[in-house]
């Protein structure tokens, strides 16, 4: 007998070489009807999410996570938003990336494919659910997804909605599979369907990361955590500095490009100080400062070696002061995820020193981390931000759910 994910793999398998076949026209329906029908859903999506966030409540979800996981009206809207924009992207499934002759006739060319099935274990986020189909489903692609069990009820009603404006298009509604066994095994049980599930992607904190790294048979692309370090450089606009400080740190505390660290440059920390202090402070952040920033602030409590690395996902952010530019770029490559980091600076060979140096998927000169985003970036919704360099590398869009095959055309030619 079939275990319960080797069923659901090979409905997504199958699923797979129908979404294949579609072309953009019905890829574009399909995503306009599952829009229409979020919005149509939209009181029972929100019914549903209720109930995860009362649960969560009842365990002690700090408030960060509270917030990744909260659906409004507002947000659904955007998911809705995102599949549109997702719809008027250009398609890239069938480029020809290249076609060239060969002395014996041979025409070779390189196609843009989908991958297969794709599978993404995740936390707390229902809007990934959206994100992840949308993408998906744009590059001929079918989704086996594993959401937390915090958000079980949200993803169930989202996935209802995706199903029905799939049915209403007339389309194979296994194109999206959700694994409702909310068992830790099941995870286990899914990570060895290599052969059935082409590429794994993990969405979450460290612990999840890594388990799926270590554990999975099946190709991963690594999605990391995010301790995002901003540097202001003794050249920095102060009233620049702490305005992009407090929206990359405050804005939204519980999600990976969010400023995590702070470093400021020995000659500029006395007079940049207060006024980052006092915009954090209203956002009620605790500040863990090296011995210079404990000494010019009394609220700052004294930083551990483990602050520099930490990514909180919430209200709590180190900083450290630097002698140079050149201690600053060392600290960054030491703590940081590779996810994204920033300068704040008026000098513009140390702002294209630091694009160079700085080992990150995303490097912002005097702009807030917070755009790390594949909305932001006009991708439509991400997939994940890949903080690991082989095929894909940071805010991951369709291109990123594609793979090439070569494609060759001859006229009878034999090897000799």
């Amino acid at each position: 007998m079939c275990s319960y994910m080797a069923t659901l793999g090979k409905r997504a398998k199958d699923a797979s070489r129908c979404a294949a076949r579609l072309g953009t026209i019905e890829k574009n329906k399909g995503l306009l009807s599952v829009a229409e029908e979020l919005l149509i859903e939209k009181d029972q999506i929100l019914e549903e999410n209720q109930k995860d966030l009362i649960r969560a409540e009842e365990n002690g979800m700090k408030s960060s996570l509270l917030d990744r996981l909260k659906l409004t009206e507002e947000r659904l809207k955007d998911m809705a938003d995102g599949l549109r924009q997702i719809a008027a992207l250009d398609d890239p499934i069938g480029e020809i990336l290249s076609m060239k002759n060969r002395p014996n006739g041979l025409r070779i060319g390189q196609k843009r494919v989908p991958i297969g099935v794709v599978g993404i274990i995740y936390e707390s986020r229902p809007n990934v659910t959206v994100d992840a189909f949308g993408l998906c489903f744009k590059t001929g692609n079918a989704v086996i997804l594993r959401g937390g069990s915090d958000a079980i009820d949200s993803n169930k009603a989202v996935v209802r909605a995706i199903k029905a404006g799939l049915r209403k298009a007339k389309l194979s509604q296994d194109m999206i599979l959700l694994v409702e066994d909310t068992d830790r095994e099941i995870v286990n049980e899914m990570m060895q369907l290599h052969g059935i599930i082409d590429v794994l992607i993990p969405r979450g904190g460290k612990g999840l990361i890594s388990n799926v790294v270590k554990n999975s048979t099946i190709p991963v692309i690594e999605t990391g955590t995010g301790n995002c370090h901003i540097y202001v450089d003794e050249t920095a606009n102060i009233n620049m500095a702490a305005e992009i400080i407090e929206n990359a740190k405050t804005q939204r505390m519980g999600v990976c490009n969010a400023c995590e660290s702070l470093v400021i440059h020995e000659n500029i920390v006395q007079q940049a100080l207060p006024l980052i202090v006092q915009k954090l402070k209203c956002h009620g952040v605790e500040l863990r400062g090296d011995e210079v920033v404990c000494a010019l602030n009394n609220d700052v409590i004294p930083a551990s070696e483990e602050d520099w690395g930490t990514e909180y996902l919430d209200a709590v952010l180190s900083v450290k002061t630097v002698k140079t530019f050149d201690e600053a770029i060392r600290h960054i490559n030491t703590y940081n995820t590779g996810h994204s980091e920033a300068i704040i600076t008026n000098n513009y060979q140390h702002a294209l020193r630091f694009q160079d140096e700085v080992d990150a998927a995303a490097v912002y000169v005097n702009a807030s981390t917070r755009f790390t985003d594949g909305f932001e970036f006009g991708f439509g919704a991400e997939i994940g931000i890949s903080t690991q360099k082989l095929h894909a590398r940071g805010p991951m869009g369709l291109l990123a759910l594609t793979t090439t095959k070569y494609v060759i055309f001859g006229d009878g030619q034999i090897r000799n």
